[in-house]
């Protein structure tokens, strides 16, 4: 009995040392992670100036945009007397008209992408660990049947045309950038002149330009590819009379690609884009083509991402109008993310408690190295051309150090490759 008694008292300490020690941790935890008033203020500031954009900007639609029931979600709703028309396929269930979203997410986000770069190289996949049998391999259509880059030269082969070394753009290097949708609202306006005035201009997929540069302008610089237009870089290249495009796939080399890429042969940079995502359903070339953008311009402005008023589907410029897409819910997301580029400036400010509040790698540190889970030597970098001031301050700021985002990492913390001296 007494060596029962003496096992309880024993279980009974350690269950106290373990809770003492839980709850120490928790506390510290905390306290490190505790919003300031100084957070606060800036996140009001965010909520209040996001919400009297959404309904400046909303292009007649009448969205709202409501705080939710804790500071980082934002309810955004169309007006009572919107009747939605486009029905879900596989249930038949009508689209709503209310949607919640996480603006945490999307402010740690944002800032987390200005910082990085998202073209896939031959520096992450190395420095990354076991980045060639675990990560590789699924960048290469069908990939899994090589046996996880066993055979890494093969591997290699199959990536070369699209692997740089080292990344070929670095944050900050254009100034102000122009991400063009393919919404058919696009036809009721005359921009083309005001986008060609754009330092970069990213487009996507098979949008043309010729006949309807009144509307869309000429320049092109970037290209957004799906995998149905990867398959065709020969119809694709044909889209920029200067065939200077650099052309960004989103998913997966193709040896359909790498067939053209050689033979044709298309001379148009292309690559593959490394990212992380802004945790939306509505992750279609436009997002990717945000993203790609916020990560190299300091500044971003969008057009053609409207809906039609008749709320019914999302319409093309250049062709009829698409099926499967959900119009309102679409609209609604690029509305936020018009009204986060309209508000940058006090996005910087709430990013400090986005991440707080999310618990991500780094948060509260102002170290600009803080979020990054994984720190590597960097491989000797290629000479960029021209510089921006702006990139160049940038890069002093984080001591020349490159930052990738690293995908599906809970923390959304970074694989960082530093200079080695």
């Amino acid at each position: 009995m007494r060596l029962l008694q003496l096992a309880f008292l024993l279980s009974l300490a350690s269950g106290f040392a373990v809770l003492f020690i839980y709850i120490t941790g928790v506390s510290n935890l905390h306290e490190r992670l505790s919003l300031s008033d100084d957070d606060l203020e800036a996140f009001e500031s965010l909520q209040s100036g996001f919400q009297k954009c959404v309904v400046s900007s909303a292009n007649g639609l009448g969205l709202r945009a409501v705080s939710g029931k804790d500071y980082c979600q934002v309810k955004m709703t169309f007006p009572s007397d919107t009747i939605p028309k486009w029905k879900d396929p596989k249930t038949g269930e009508l689209e709503g008209v209310s949607y919640d979203f996480n603006i945490c997410e999307a402010v740690a986000t944002w800032e987390q992408v200005r910082n990085s770069t998202t073209i896939l190289t031959k520096e992450f996949i190395d420095a990354l660990p076991n980045g060639w049998e675990d990560y590789a391999w699924r960048r290469i259509n069908k990939g899994i049947n090589l046996n996880r880059c066993e055979n890494k030269k093969l591997c290699m082969e199959k990536l070369s045309l699209v692997l740089p070394e080292t990344p070929p753009y670095i944050p900050r290097q254009f100034a102000q950038c122009a991400v063009i949708g393919n919404s058919g609202d696009l036809l009721k306006t005359k921009f083309g002149k005001e986008i060609d005035t754009y330092d970069a201009v990213f487009r996507e997929n098979g949008a043309p330009i010729q006949n309807y540069t009144d509307h869309v302008g000429r320049k092109s610089t970037f290209r957004l590819l799906n995998r149905g237009s990867a398959k065709a870089l020969d119809k694709v290249i044909e889209l920029d009379e200067s065939r200077k495009e650099a052309l960004i796939v989103k998913t997966t080399i193709h040896d359909i690609m790498n067939k053209m890429i050689g033979e044709i042969p298309i001379k148009n940079p292309v690559y593959l884009m490394l990212g992380a995502s802004f945790g939306s359903a509505a992750k279609g070339t436009g997002l990717k083509a945000l993203e790609f953008a916020l990560s190299i311009c300091d500044s971003v402005d969008m057009y053609g991402f409207t809906v039609d008023p008749g709320y019914k589907e999302w319409t093309r410029y250049f062709s009829e109008s698409r099926q499967g897409h959900t119009p309102l819910h679409g609209r609604a997301y690029y509305q936020m993310m018009e009204c986060l580029g309209v508000n940058k400036d006090t996005i910087r400010a709430a990013r400090i408690a986005a991440e707080k509040i999310l618990r991500r790698a780094g948060a509260g540190s102002g170290d600009p190295l803080g979020a990054c889970s994984i720190i590597m030597k960097q491989v000797k970098r290629n000479h960029i051309e021209k510089v921006r001031k702006a990139a160049v301050d940038h890069q002093k700021y984080v001591g020349g150090a490159t930052m990738y985002p690293l995908e599906h990492n809970p923390e959304h913390g970074m694989l960082c490759t530093v200079p080695k001296s």
